[in-house]
């Protein structure tokens, strides 16, 4: 099927293109079917091995690490991905650029989990004090839109600072060269950055911006597989259930993903976990208003060309695993 004729159809023909019609138990999966998951952070595969979720799946699963939305993007219209991990904005710069890789699963914090950090030397207590700055910008990564919004919210746009164009694995460095003045960062760095001199932009208002939202997406012709089709509905449910565990096991969770695997110390790993909100899980329908909404953000910022319809994004396919198990 070309590119742009998948653009044009609805999510109903999406899902009958991936189930043909039926619906697929989990128990039924090839246990020779393998699937290629995009990771980032190494965060799925370490939180589906802690809660022990990753052994009870009944397939071969792989997770290819990667540092942003658009080396994603590059790697699963090149074939070699089967399903990925992204933020917020990958999916709505992939579709504006011609390419819809349906969401299949939506999971969000209610308090952001990115931060504006500023360099060492400089400290930024309100969101109206950006302006003129060198800011980072990473196009096609969730870093682009929340970094548009918090410009929104200080009557600021994309004119009133300085974008410098970088990589997701650059900004750490970026801000420690003073490259940049301000940038937009994940645990981690932040904790990093701040053991360094870096200070979070003070303003109350940088909590408040947008939830922390991501997807899982795929490649159109993965879901037209009924083999790989049973597989992410498997992996989807373990995805769901680790991350009800993470919430029921945070000092758990903390110490073995940021102490033994981000090798951070115990107190700050304890106060990552803290400042983090519950990790939820959404169906297709609770997810699309959000969508819509970063949608006409970027258009509104002139980030992509047209607005357009947020329910066109999504498939319901897995809608009924999600809710089953979250």
């Amino acid at each position: 099927m070309k590119k742009r004729s998948f653009l044009s159809l609805a999510p109903a023909t999406l899902l009958a293109l991936a189930w043909g019609g039926t619906a697929f138990g989990q128990d039924k999966v090839d246990p020779t079917t393998r699937l290629v998951v995009a990771d980032q952070g190494e965060l799925v595969r370490n939180l589906l091995d802690a809660s022990g979720e990753r052994r009870k799946l009944g397939f071969q699963i792989e997770f290819p690490n990667f540092a942003g939305g658009p080396a994603i993007f590059e790697a699963i219209r090149a074939g070699v991905l089967d399903i990925a991990y992204v933020g917020d904005t990958p999916p709505i710069q992939a579709r504006a650029a011609g390419t819809l890789l349906p969401i299949v699963a939506t999971f969000t914090r209610e308090v952001a989990q990115y931060r504006l950090v500023s360099r060492p030397g400089l400290v930024i207590d309100r969101l109206a004090d950006l302006k003129g700055r060198k800011v980072s910008y990473v196009e096609g990564s969730g870093r682009q839109v929340f970094l548009i919004e918090a410009l929104n919210r200080a009557g600021l746009t994309l004119k009133d600072v300085e974008p410098v164009n970088l990589r997701v694995a650059d900004l750490p460095d970026a801000l420690r060269s003073r490259a940049v003045d301000v940038a937009v960062l994940m645990e981690p760095f932040v904790t990093r950055l701040e053991q360094a001199g870096a200070t979070p932009v003070r303003d109350p208002q940088e909590r408040r911006l947008l939830p922390t939202t991501s997807y899982i997406y795929a490649r159109p012709q993965v879901l037209a597989d009924p083999k790989k089709s049973a597989a992410i509905a498997q992996f989807i449910a373990a995805f769901v259930r680790a991350g009800k565990w993470s919430n029921a096991h945070e000092k758990e969770w903390g110490k073995y993903y940021f102490t033994d695997f981000q090798h951070l110390d115990a107190d700050s790993a304890q106060a990552i976990i803290q400042a983090q909100s519950p990790l939820v899980f959404q169906t297709s329908r609770e997810a699309i208003p959000h969508h819509q909404k970063l949608i006409d953000i970027l258009h509104k910022a002139g980030s992509i060309p047209t607005a357009f319809d947020a329910r066109g994004s999504f498939v319901d396919t897995f809608d009924g695993v999600i809710a089953a198990n979250r």
